[in-house]
Formats: structure tokens, C-alpha cells, sequence
């Protein structure tokens, strides 16, 4: 076990388009209990490495368009957000390399993604996001380093998806949510 002190200058990369996009997706498909979902919409995806070896990876893409907790969260109606949701950022992934073991790591690599991933969105789809959102499967996870990187537990999904008869039809999940601007709230029901 290290510290994180010890183990080298950690770089966070967007590597979405670039010849290490690969690298991410196997990774990716080999390490996250998920597997790789290529993300939907407008999306991110980034390397971490320390020292520059990969330590661990992050997918963003466009946001759950309907999710209870967040809306009601965010205090917005159904016309706002419709028209404001590409405002917000869905974590789908969020890997540590199974063979890293540094304390903390989790949540230090959370709150250095959210002060950078609102530039980010800009640079490749000029617009800001002002939210970001993950859920957490309760049954494997606590969310721990969510918790400990300030992001806000909203409550639990239905289990619904998608599905047309409403019915639950996968497990219920934990909402966390975390603002990356303090007049968050304003700009994702104005659109400012």
C-alpha cells in the first residue's frame, strides 16, 4: 500500500479521439464489474496515470433524462428540463485499477475530475455542465469515496429504466450528485 505522496505526479487526461482511447475501453472492459458500455451522447472519457503509469479511468456522457431524486434536487420542471439536462454530466465508469492500493485515491481523483470537467465539456462541445451525477449500486458499494469527495447522496432510483409498463426491471440504485458551480441550481433552471 502507498500513499498518495508516493506514487508519482498523477495527470488526469481526456482521452476521448486519441490513440489512448483504446487503452481506456479495455481497461475498461477487463476491470470494471460492469464491462465497457460505450457512452451515449455527448461524453468524455479520461486516463488517470501516476508516474505515467495508468492508475485509473473515468467515462462521463449525457445525463439520465429522467431521474426522480436529481430533478427534485435541482428543483426544476419538466419544460426546464428537457431543455437544460445536456447541463449535467453522467459519471458511467469510474475505475481503479484492481492492482492500485493508495489510500484516499478515490475520493482525491473525484474532486480533482469535478474541478476540471466543466472546461472539458467546453472545450469539446461548447457548453458547460454545471451538475454531475452517478449512481451506486448499493448491494456491492456504500459510496464511500463519494461521501468523502463532498458529492451529495439524492436518494435511491426505482429500478424502472426504461421500461413503458413502469415496472422495476433492475436493481434500485443510490443517486449522488455533486455541483461544479455554486450558482448551480440558477444556471440549470435558467440555462444561463
Amino acid at each position: 500500500v502507498k500513499r498518495l505522496n508516493e506514487i508519482g505526479p498523477i495527470e488526469i487526461r481526456q482521452v476521448r479521439r486519441t490513440s489512448e482511447e483504446a487503452l481506456v475501453d479495455s481497461l475498461m472492459e477487463q476491470h470494471h464489474y460492469l464491462g465497457y458500455a460505450q457512452p451515449v451522447g455527448e461524453h468524455l472519457k479520461h486516463l488517470v496515470t501516476a508516474g505515467g503509469q495508468p492508475v485509473a479511468c473515468f467515462f462521463w456522457s449525457s445525463a439520465t433524462r429522467h431521474l426522480g431524486p436529481r430533478d427534485r434536487y435541482i428543483g426544476w420542471s419538466l419544460d426546464t428540463r428537457k431543455a437544460n439536462l445536456k447541463l449535467i454530466a453522467y459519471q458511467t465508469r469510474f475505475l481503479i485499477l484492481p492492482w492500485v492500493k493508495v489510500p484516499h485515491l478515490a475520493s482525491h481523483l473525484l474532486g480533482r475530475m469535478c474541478r476540471q470537467l466543466s472546461a472539458e465539456w467546453q472545450r469539446l462541445y461548447s457548453h458547460s455542465v454545471y451538475f454531475a451525477e452517478t449512481f451506486v449500486d448499493p448491494q456491492r458499494y456504500r459510496g464511500t469515496c463519494y461521501r468523502a469527495a463532498n458529492w451529495v447522496c439524492l436518494g435511491i432510483t426505482t429500478g424502472r429504466g426504461n421500461d413503458p409498463c413502469k415496472r422495476p426491471n433492475r436493481p434500485r440504485k443510490l443517486v449522488f450528485g455533486y455541483p461544479l458551480a455554486r450558482n448551480f441550481r440558477h444556471r440549470l433552471c435558467t440555462g444561463d
